[in-house]
């Protein structure tokens, strides 16, 4: 089976490239091992309730997978895309929106 591994390795010389880019960087700093063994999970210094909020996902909620939508190329013609575009925000909504009611008067999509 051809498949296309899911994570390529660097070569020896891309990694002591990259070796050589952590330790020009000032911002990249090693911490101490006994710094290292000083710290303590956030949960500790700041609590539950401000630990589990700084772990809470943020912005809007997944949809179930069957509703979600799917991204695809399409081929439109400019001055169609253009007056979509002319809308404002939500031209995409708008033709989904506009496809939907044609593919449904045409009998292709199943009664909602």
């Amino acid at each position: 089976m051809n498949r296309k591994p899911d994570l390529i390795r660097p070569t020896p010389a891309e990694d002591a490239a990259i070796a050589r880019g952590i330790a020009q960087d000032p911002d990249a700093v090693s911490v101490p091992t006994e710094q290292f063994r000083k710290m303590r999970p956030a949960r500790e210094l700041l609590g539950d309730d401000k630990a589990d909020a700084l772990a809470k996902r943020r912005g809007r909620p997944a949809k179930p997978v069957g509703e979600r939508k799917v991204n695809q190329t399409l081929r439109i013609d400019p001055d169609v895309l253009a007056a979509y575009k002319a809308t404002g925000s939500g031209w995409q909504t708008l033709m989904n929106e506009a496809l939907r009611d044609y593919a449904a008067a045409l009998r292709l999509l199943p009664r909602r």
